[in-house]
């Protein structure tokens, strides 16, 4: 987890709020939020890129301990009653099959009673409905399919999972505050901040994107250059 607070304060010092702009409360959180998603959006190109190069299981392991360590705090899991709550979509002939939430960023792996489905693109999937009996799925060899957000399981049959594993979507992040003396002031409190769901390690580069996104909010070509340089150096740290 990195602390909300600090990211905008260190923004705010970079930036330097006296002689270049102020960037308010709801701006910072407007950028933060885009900063978030943008460095989470990132592991999975990076993941692509260590799998070409080290042995990848369909379960987004990865040699990079870093990039690992990253992801895993947005590993989870839905138990067969969270599955059974899943919407069912409209009109589908198949009562079992589920959309998938908002809340599934990626879907890392299917089971279906105890045994991992093989996950098939939609052409594959809609062939093996249509095979003898030595080819059909059975309950030791079920498959999956995600066609428009729609998980479809064939086990024996049309199956519901009994578990889905993926990764979440980052919560929004809000840097909370109340108004005394016409300035905004940190509040802390649950109900109105909320800090980044991102590794420790993200802290920097967050402060970068941010304050490179402020300067191009607030048309000041050396922060957003700034922030672009300072944010291009970290990276080039971290691949090194």
């Amino acid at each position: 987890m990195v602390n909300i607070d600090t990211v905008y304060q260190r923004v705010l010092a970079f930036a330097n709020k006296e002689q270049r702009g102020y960037i308010t409360p709801q701006e910072f959180n407007l950028f933060a939020n885009q900063a978030q998603i943008e460095i989470y959006e990132q592991y999975y190109y990076d993941l692509n890129k260590s799998s070409q190069v080290t042995r990848s299981d369909y379960d987004f392991a990865s040699d990079d301990g870093m990039l690992e360590a990253k992801m895993q705090i947005f590993e989870s899991v839905d138990s067969a009653s969270s599955v059974a709550n899943y919407q069912i979509p409209t009109g589908s002939g198949n009562q079992l099959s589920r959309i998938l939430p908002s809340h599934v960023y990626r879907v890392q792996r299917v089971v279906s009673n105890e045994a991992a489905c093989e996950m098939l693109s939609t052409a594959e999937f809609d062939s093996v409905t249509l095979g003898g009996p030595l080819t059909y799925p059975t309950s030791k060899r079920p498959v999956a399919n995600i066609r428009g957000n729609v998980l479809r399981v064939l086990a024996n049959g049309p199956a519901l999972p009994s578990s889905v594993y993926y990764f979440k979507k980052p919560n929004p992040v809000s840097w909370g505050y109340l108004v005394l003396g016409g300035k905004a002031l940190y509040d802390p409190s649950p109900n109105k901040t909320s800090n980044f769901q991102l590794h420790q390690s993200e802290e920097t580069e967050l402060v970068y994107k941010i304050l490179k996104y402020a300067g191009v909010a607030m048309k000041r070509d050396d922060i957003a250059k700034a922030g672009q340089g300072l944010e291009s150096l970290q990276q080039q740290q971290e691949k090194q």
